[in-house]
């Protein structure tokens, strides 16, 4: 089945979670600095895309939602920038400004289009801007067809339990990409996400299809999740269902480039097809094509529908 764009641009999706901005400061390397053995980047040039939540809103928009996201920002450049950056992007934001964080920025310094070194600015947000948060949860979920939760554990998603069960209540599917452990805090979600590196932090390693498969489903009914979609690189995706449905794709990319962003890419484009009307099995299939065609780009990344379906 294909996407289909009228029902695409009817979704409204309402995202949740940490949003950042990513900062990227690009150089040429020629030398090694006299005063330590590290490379001396000359910076020629500065881009900033929103990162994180952000990133997957933004994803969610380019298809054709109709998008809105909720989420925490400082009072400061980075966060204005963010948020004008989405505005742009068409974007309704509803961003709890709070001035006593700075705005998660993740900055990355690039020489010779190779990343030299990452450096994270984070701080969780207080109690007062989450309580506003949930405030504004509550008032926009009868508003929209899907909830996205994008954890990044930075703090946006402290209390992603009690907004799991509001969304439930509200009759509206929860579609969450995890972080660390303690998965017990996700119970009643619709859909997980995590990639093998977390879904093997939360449930262990497996050493054969089959236990894997056993891990999976296990999780599935002790979470009571109507599936798990775990993404393997470059092994593709496999979605496991609470029926007990094992469906494998493989992996889509023919070049790689970068891999930032591509789970962002793959909840927002799952949500969106999946409140489109489109069967989970068949929405994973095109979050996978998705995911293949962001990582041949540089940085995080976003398809319009027409380049999905090209």
């Amino acid at each position: 089945m294909r996407p289909q764009a009228e029902r695409v641009q009817a979704c409204r999706v309402l995202v949740v979670g940490d949003v950042m901005l990513d900062r990227y400061w690009h150089g040429d390397v020629s030398r090694i600095s006299p005063e330590a053995p590290v490379p001396v980047v000359r910076v020629a040039r500065e881009e900033c895309r929103p990162g994180g939540a952000a990133n997957v809103a933004r994803n969610a928009r380019q298809l054709g939602a109709q998008v809105t996201l909720l989420s925490v920002v400082g009072h400061d450049e980075a966060g204005r920038q963010l948020q004008a950056q989405l505005a742009d992007d068409g974007v309704c934001t509803h961003l709890e400004v709070d001035a006593q964080m700075p705005t998660l920025v993740k900055l990355r310094v690039i020489g010779r289009h190779q990343q030299m070194l990452r450096l994270d600015f984070e701080q969780a947000p207080g109690p007062s801007s989450l309580q506003a948060m949930r405030g504004h949860y509550q008032r926009l979920l009868a508003e929209h067809d899907v909830v996205v939760l994008s954890d990044y554990a930075k703090g946006a998603l402290s209390e992603v339990t009690q907004l799991i069960a509001l969304a439930r209540a509200a009759g509206k599917p929860v579609l969450v990409d995890p972080k660390g452990r303690h998965y017990q805090r996700y119970h009643g979600a619709s859909v997980l996400t995590p990639n093998t590196a977390e879904f093997a932090l939360e449930s262990g390693d497996w050493h054969s299809e089959a236990q894997l498969q056993a891990q999976a489903l296990a999780m599935v009914h002790a979470l009571q999740l109507q599936a798990l979609l775990l993404t393997r690189s470059e092994h593709g995706m496999t979605l496991f269902t609470h029926d007990a449905q094992v469906v494998h794709d493989a992996a889509q990319a023919r070049e790689v480039a970068d891999v930032t962003g591509a789970g962002d890419t793959v909840l927002a484009t799952l949500a969106v097809l999946w409140a489109s009307g489109m069967e989970l099995v068949d929405a994973m299939r095109w979050a996978n094509r998705a995911a293949g065609r962001v990582v041949a780009r540089f940085g995080t990344s976003a398809l319009s529908l027409a380049e999905l379906l090209a």
